[in-house]
């Protein structure tokens, strides 16, 4: 059963983000239908797909069940900053450097290399525990902690910071600069905010401290997100 603290911070706290998220991914798609602005809204959308789906989860109590809509949650939320790095990857090499296959070989590789960690999540003790008796409380195994760490750290923030670094060192025009350095500060939040999550379901899970470390991340969560379309987002067309 859901305690009261539980339902506040799911549907009341992380329900404002969800529709934040998605009025920003909408702004983005209706300011002009082109590709890029599709993949930019993308990670927005993903990320409200992944709270969508612990909405969903939250109040069933079968196990099995529960541990694997928690997996997708987790799989939108790490695997939305991809869609970033598309979008920057693009815009440093050119759409036509950086053609179509590309774009799905790169979108296709990781979602199943992120997809993979259902396959961990069900390891026993080095997997996801998600019990009645921990009222469904994600404590996440060695094994799946070093798994998504390695490869969010590897496929994820490594590329996406060393390209926007890039970029960002080929601009002359100093507003050019200064709004990617708030696209560049929404990254670092981004990711700051992931690997809170990690530690936080690893060493942290059901305690005071993970509470604490749900409340900072909310403020990584949606200063990350007010950076990264203040930087670049706002500006699309």
């Amino acid at each position: 059963m859901l305690t009261f603290i539980r339902i506040i911070q799911i549907y009341v706290v992380q329900g404002i983000l969800c529709v934040f998220f998605l009025f920003l991914a909408v702004k983005i798609i209706t300011r002009q239908k082109k590709k890029l602005n599709y993949i930019f809204s993308a990670f927005y959308i993903s990320e409200a797909v992944g709270l969508i789906i612990n909405f969903i989860y939250a109040p069933l109590e079968k196990e099995l069940l529960v541990k694997i809509l928690n997996f997708f949650t987790n799989f939108f939320t790490f695997y939305a900053p991809i869609f970033l790095l598309l979008f920057i990857i693009i815009l440093y090499k050119t759409e036509k450097a950086f053609e179509l296959k590309k774009q799905i070989i790169l979108l296709l590789s990781t979602g199943i290399i992120y997809f993979c960690m259902l396959f961990i999540a069900l390891i026993p003790e080095l997997g996801v525990e998600m019990t009645v008796a921990n009222q469904f409380t994600p404590y996440w195994g060695w094994l799946f902690f070093l798994y998504v760490t390695s490869i969010t750290t590897i496929i994820s923030t490594i590329p996406t910071l060393y390209y926007i670094w890039k970029i960002y060192n080929s601009f002359e025009d100093k507003n050019l600069r200064g709004r990617w350095k708030y696209f560049l500060g929404g990254n670092i939040c981004l990711y700051i905010l992931l690997y809170i999550i990690f530690f936080r379901n690893t060493f942290f899970p059901g305690t005071i401290f993970s509470t604490i470390l749900s409340l900072i991340g909310l403020i990584f969560s949606v200063s990350g997100s007010i950076l990264i379309y203040y930087g670049v987002g706002r500006e699309l067309d």
